[in-house]
């Protein structure tokens, strides 16, 4: 078994796009209206906004690879790319997924370390992120790592408004 974990570059913005509908589909699908993940997948996953994410040196997307294969992969934005204003001694994680046939391999504490060393190379004094409140294993899943919940916000799937808990490790 080989994890490793690359930094995408905008020459993998076709395979992000792939990996990115997989896995949100396979995390959603079952909890969401066909046309509400269909707007949202479109919305958030479409090439152009894809590659002008890639293209902003405040967020970084990485793959983490199994056996050879993209299992997964992990965003983190910094400064005004985070997706609520939290600070510049700020970093958050977008989006951790890892593919349904890859979970319960330790994918997911790779990336969060991959998150937690960028954080740490940065000088950032917290890390940050928005989790659905009905995904338990996540929530689960950060408790874990040390994550508290900190406050809610907003988030649109589609016209259906859900509600994120925004989880916080300090960092020292």
């Amino acid at each position: 078994m080989t994890i490793h974990i690359k930094k995408c570059t905008i020459k993998d913005s076709s395979k992000l796009q792939e990996v990115s509908y997989e896995t949100f589909n396979e995390t959603f699908k079952h909890q969401n209206s066909p046309e509400n993940m269909n707007t949202y997948l479109q919305k958030a996953f479409n090439l152009s906004r894809l590659e002008k994410e890639l293209s902003n040196t405040s967020s970084q997307f990485f793959f983490v690879y199994f056996n050879n294969e993209i299992a997964g992969y992990l965003k983190v934005n910094m400064n005004d790319a985070q997706s609520e204003k939290m600070g510049d001694d700020s970093i958050e994680i977008e989006r951790i997924y890892i593919k349904n046939k890859f979970q319960k391999h330790g994918l997911g504490k790779n990336l969060f370390n991959k998150a937690l060393e960028i954080a740490q190379e940065s000088t950032k004094k917290k890390i940050w992120l928005g989790v659905w409140e009905k995904n338990d294993n996540a929530i689960a899943f950060y408790k874990k790592m040390g994550f508290v919940q900190t406050g809610t916000h907003s988030f649109f799937m589609g016209d259906e408004e859900q509600i994120d808990f925004i989880m916080t490790k300090m960092l020292l």
